[in-house]
């Protein structure tokens, strides 16, 4: 169970299939030749946020086209649709994402719907022949994780996980230097995202559900509730029901890369502690001050994340450090820099970043499903898996209150109360697909 820096090396295999990052760094268009294509046609379910910015990143592509939206908020998917038209697009809206899926004008699929909804859609997306972008985390559970890896292998599709950072030269030139080992031994990476944007959310009271929503299909395998709109659109983050907070909102993008700067899989043991410390009384479950820490066999990784507070580590509100015997590397989406520890190695300034890490991450998503090259992808499904159960790792052991340990032979923490925890609890009919 142990993995190490030492023993990395005897399963670096493994640990590449795991991650899924390249050693290239392609520019957005690089693979663009003036040979006509097909054009991959593309459809996009849950477009009211994240999968709208991902269906437009993919339509910068010359070589596709929108065909068809899904949405189950009928004022979202009108606006999208008359959006589009204005653009001289024109598609075929749906309520249903079974029945977008069912569509032959439909050769891939974006899902951007709410995190508890990833799993059975992207699987069903792969069930019918299509290839998938689906929004990080990849699932909400890591029951679904699984099941989501297995459902990629078992329909041969090419799955991107939207972790856009993976694809930008920045954090990759910052890796690369953690690599080298010019910051000496490294015995803490600390990852965290502070969110001064993120207030109070005021508790209201239930409410009937907006005309043009089909609430029912939206809850999907969540629990029945009356409607709220603190739990709709973008709140639904804050409730255990659909997402995990800020641990698997913004932590999956961070403690992704502290991962892959340590070359880091399976940690010995999980401890956490926090609360809702800054808004006691307010609507949302998750933690609004949280400290997670993964142990290694000799070095910790570090969460933390506040809201309501942009005050972070080293002056900025994300990012992740490497804190090493000679110096310390600070990434972030800004760019990286390295502060040396005293006279033991020389600065490096601030690196800005030079790229979009969406556009690109879009075009490398294209660029392996028009060459049928997972290989190509730079976070396919099993590198999602991954870090979206790491980050559930660190939700169950604030949850339980327990320093928990993994046992990656058994897939279970040895812990009733850790244990229930790693499947997601279905409602309303639904189940993850046998595979």
């Amino acid at each position: 169970m142990k993995n190490t820096r030492r023993n990395f090396i005897r399963t670096s295999a493994a640990f590449t299939a795991a991650v899924g990052i390249g050693t290239t760094m392609p520019s957005a268009f690089s693979m663009i030749t003036d040979k006509p294509k097909k054009k991959i046609r593309i459809g996009a379910i849950g477009i009211n946020g994240m999968g709208w910015a991902d269906l437009n990143a993919i339509l910068k592509h010359p070589d596709t086209e929108c065909t068809a939206l899904c949405d189950v908020d009928k004022n979202v998917l009108d606006k999208r649709i008359k959006e589009l038209a204005g653009r001289g697009i024109k598609v075929k809206g749906y309520g249903n994402y079974k029945d977008l899926l069912a569509s032959k004008d439909v050769d891939a699929v974006v899902i951007g719907t709410p995190d508890h909804w990833h799993c059975l859609q992207m699987i069903d997306a792969c069930a019918a022949g299509k290839d998938v972008y689906v929004e990080k985390p990849l699932g909400n559970s890591i029951t679904e994780c699984e099941a989501m890896v297995k459902a990629g292998r078992k329909y041969d599709r090419i799955v991107q996980v939207g972790q856009w950072q993976r694809s930008q030269k920045h954090f990759r030139d910052a890796v690369g230097f953690v690599h080298s080992g010019k910051l000496g031994e490294i015995r803490l990476v600390k990852a965290w995202a502070y969110q001064g944007w993120m207030k109070s959310i005021p508790v209201k009271p239930d409410s009937p559900v907006p005309d043009g929503v089909d609430y029912d299909s939206w809850l999907g395998p969540a629990e029945k509730r009356p409607f709220n709109p603190n739990r709709f659109h973008f709140e639904f983050r804050w409730f255990w029901d659909y997402a995990g907070g800020l641990m698997t909102d913004w932590g999956v993008h961070m403690l992704d890369y502290a991962l892959l700067g340590m070359k880091a899989t399976t940690p010995k043991s999980i401890m956490a502690s926090g609360g809702k410390f800054a808004y006691p009384d307010d609507a949302a479950e998750t933690p609004d001050t949280l400290t997670t820490v993964f142990e290694f066999d000799d070095f910790n990784v570090q969460w933390e994340h506040a809201n309501g507070i942009d005050g972070g580590p080293y002056g900025r509100n994300h990012g992740v450090a490497f804190i090493g015997n000679k110096g310390t590397l600070v990434v972030n989406r800004d760019g990286w820099e390295v502060i040396p520890e005293k006279d033991r190695m020389e600065a490096v300034p601030f690196q800005k970043k030079v790229d979009d890490g969406l556009d690109l991450h879009a075009a490398n998503f294209i660029e392996a499903v028009q060459k049928r090259d997972k290989s190509l992808l730079n976070c396919p499904v099993e590198a999602g898996a991954h870090i979206a159960v790491f980050s559930q790792m660190g939700n169950i052991a604030y949850r339980t209150g327990k320093k928990i340990y993994w046992d990656e032979a058994k897939k279970n923490f040895h812990d009733g109360e850790a244990d229930k925890l790693i499947t997601a609890s279905y409602h309303n009919g639904y189940a993850i697909p046998a595979l």
